[in-house]
């Protein structure tokens, strides 16, 4: 599943604005609010599956549940 996909499958409840922004040589950054939480340049890798979402969900913390649970 696409990190897209993850995470507005999770956190639609909460997501305000998610926006898909290209670039070049193959960047693949996730930000929120303004703050990096995933960066292809700094791990040298595309995120595995999930990791985002994993990633998201700590940000966000314990109190704020997944959709539909």
């Amino acid at each position: 599943m696409s990190a897209t996909q993850d995470l507005l499958s999770n956190y639609q409840h909460i997501i305000e604005d998610l926006r898909l922004i290209t670039g070049t040589s193959g960047v693949f950054d996730v930000a929120v609010d303004g703050q990096l939480l995933y960066s292809k340049a700094e791990t040298g890798r595309h995120a595995n599956d999930g990791e985002v979402l994993k990633l998201f969900s700590e940000l966000v913390g314990p109190d704020v549940k997944r959709f539909g649970t």
